[in-house]
């Protein structure tokens, strides 16, 4: 009966083309099959698009990965391992949301090149919703470049060159009608990522594209932690940090992710997560306290994408309705298994 319906609504929806393409009929028949599909979970998309259950803006680009089990000074030149795979700190989030059942949608730019292409394949072959990314038509899709030792990251270099000079391009379905719109933002969940440039970061804490959603807020790296500044005082934003990008926020040096936790809530957050490697993770909300639990001990084999990982795990417990205690245990634990897992 499912398939019959969803034909019928594609056969619908192929017939319905009005000058706006965003645009409704009011026909009882036409308002049937609105609420049929939508109740099926689709939103009406240029097609049938499935309804994300969460969106994800930032950075989709390829990661280039080097690795070597050996410590590497300055000018280290040892064998290794590269690989290239999709990457960024939305993209990472997404993937691994995916992998718990849900179905993000990705709000990014990703150029028309071959490599963009490539990497739109990728994402859709992975349950990715990629009707919404803004194709950049005169920049190369963006890149990320990592070398990892055996003691961690050794250095990197992110080039997202297209996001950065889409801007405010990306956000265009949220004000347009397919996801949002100012009089009827996104209720939902938002998983943002720092590579968004300091200028959007800081009109989003104040839009009222933004003002119903339940914000999850990760920096792109301790480089670009200041970015976040205006984020802490929207009042559905949870902040995931770990311990030098808390510092970075507030100012300040902390000895303990439980201070630093304290720290930004002091700051005006209302909630805030934050990792400090193997050391006691904590997270806390305003009014409710501060609580810690140490990460599982594990071989690590890998390092870039961990935090991403812990955010989207710690996400999909909440949506499950677990506690603050269980959920943060669930993203510990599923942060561990990432960075002790193989290496594709």
């Amino acid at each position: 009966m499912r398939q019959q319906l969803l034909a019928f609504g594609e056969d619908i929806f192929a017939k319905m083309k009005p000058q706006d393409p965003f645009s409704w009929s009011n026909t009882p028949r036409e308002a049937s099959v609105r609420a049929t599909c939508e109740g099926l979970g689709f939103a009406r998309q240029g097609g049938m698009t499935p309804t994300p259950d969460i969106l994800c803006i930032g950075a989709v680009l390829w990661d280039i990965i080097g690795r070597a089990p050996v410590a590497m000074p300055f000018g280290a030149d040892v064998p290794g391992r590269i690989s290239r795979l999709p990457g960024g700190v939305a993209m990472n989030i997404a993937m691994t949301l995916r992998r718990f059942g849900l179905r993000p949608a990705l709000l990014s730019a990703i150029g028309r090149d071959a490599e963009g292409q490539e990497l739109l394949t990728a994402c859709t072959g992975m349950g990715l919703i990629t009707d919404f990314i803004h194709r950049s038509d005169d920049l190369p899709t963006d890149r990320y470049l990592a070398i990892e030792g055996a003691e961690g990251m050794v250095a990197a270099v992110a080039d997202a060159r297209a996001l950065e000079a889409a801007g405010a391009r990306i956000l265009a379905p949220l004000a347009d009608g397919r996801l949002g719109s100012a009089a009827r933002p996104w209720a939902g969940m938002i998983a943002v990522d720092g590579n968004l440039t300091a200028m959007m970061l800081a009109d989003m804490a104040g839009s009222p594209l933004f003002a119903a959603a339940d914000l999850r807020v990760a920096p792109a790296s301790p480089g670009k932690a200041d970015r976040l500044v205006p984020l802490l005082a929207h009042p559905g934003a949870t902040l995931y940090v770990n311990l030098q990008e808390a510092g970075i926020l507030c100012g300040r040096v902390f000895d303990g992710a439980e201070a630093a936790v304290e720290g930004l809530l002091a700051q005006g957050a209302a909630r805030a997560l934050v990792t400090d490697g193997p050391r006691p993770c904590a997270m806390g909300a305003r009014g409710q306290g501060v609580i810690s639990a140490t990460p599982p001990a594990v071989r690590v084999r890998r390092f870039t994408g961990a935090g991403d990982t812990f955010m989207a795990a710690h996400i999909v417990a909440e949506r499950h309705g677990a506690d603050a205690r269980a959920a943060l245990d669930a993203a510990l634990r599923a942060a561990a298994d990432y960075i002790s897992g193989e290496i594709p």
